[in-house]
């Protein structure tokens, strides 16, 4: 019987920053993975975000503003293409992978507004790992980056932060996550799609419970998935 995790195309970016509504794109890839996490097509891009990339976030994905202006293509151009490509395996009817995935397409989103492209209308299906994995293992204790998750999983994560590396890993724990929990998730993309919209939600409602009594009784946090 075919399932979800057979076939999926697999999308992660590295940024300025970590404001979805101000960060530029600075690294791409989209791929597509077979049922055994095997790469079958890939698409890496490296962008000039027309903008200075800060410190902080050069100290995580390792590309400074000089070799993104130097090596990167023009931003409308790049943006374009990423939107073209997760629109052609959306088409196909494949799941979109993307760990933490109101990050990654909103970002894009706006992106796509700020460079007149086409953005993405209602991305779907998408197969979010982080809200999947908190679903099915709620009381697991400790953090949820791709790299613990990675490693929980046993999927082998050897490049943290390069965006080939990650959309690979979350994609693969996609895939383990399906094995797992087989009982506790749906065979269909749509369906599982379906479920994470709820969620999310209650993740982020519980997150806002735990905030405003621990912290600050007017946090609010941020809704809406796979975009907000």
């Amino acid at each position: 019987m075919s399932n979800w995790s057979d076939s999926l195309a697999v999308f992660d970016l590295e940024t300025t920053g970590i404001d979805v509504e101000t960060s530029r794109i600075v690294s791409a890839t989209v791929a597509v993975l077979d049922a055994d996490g095997v790469v079958l097509e890939r698409l890496d891009w490296l962008l000039d975000p027309g903008v200075e990339i800060p410190l902080q976030a050069t100290n995580v994905h390792g590309i400074t503003t000089a070799h993104a202006a130097r090596n990167g293509q023009d931003a409308a151009g790049g943006v374009a293409e990423i939107v073209a490509a997760l629109r052609a395996h959306l088409a196909r009817g494949l799941p979109l992978v993307a760990y933490n995935a109101p990050y990654d397409l909103t970002l894009l989103n706006r992106e796509s507004l700020r460079h007149d492209v086409a953005p993405l209308l209602a991305p779907s299906p998408v197969v979010d790992p982080l809200v999947i994995d908190k679903a099915v293992d709620r009381y697991r204790k400790g953090k949820r980056t791709l790299e613990v998750t990675s490693a929980f999983y046993g999927v082998l994560l050897e490049d943290a932060h390069d965006s080939g590396a990650d959309a690979i890993a979350a994609g693969r724990v996609a895939q383990a996550i399906a094995k797992a929990h087989s009982s506790a998730l749906p065979a269909t993309g749509p369906e599982l799609h379906a479920l994470q919209v709820g969620w999310s939600q209650q993740q982020a409602d519980s997150f806002q419970d735990y905030m405003r009594r621990e912290r600050d009784p007017k946090f609010v946090a941020a809704g809406g998935w796979p975009e907000r």
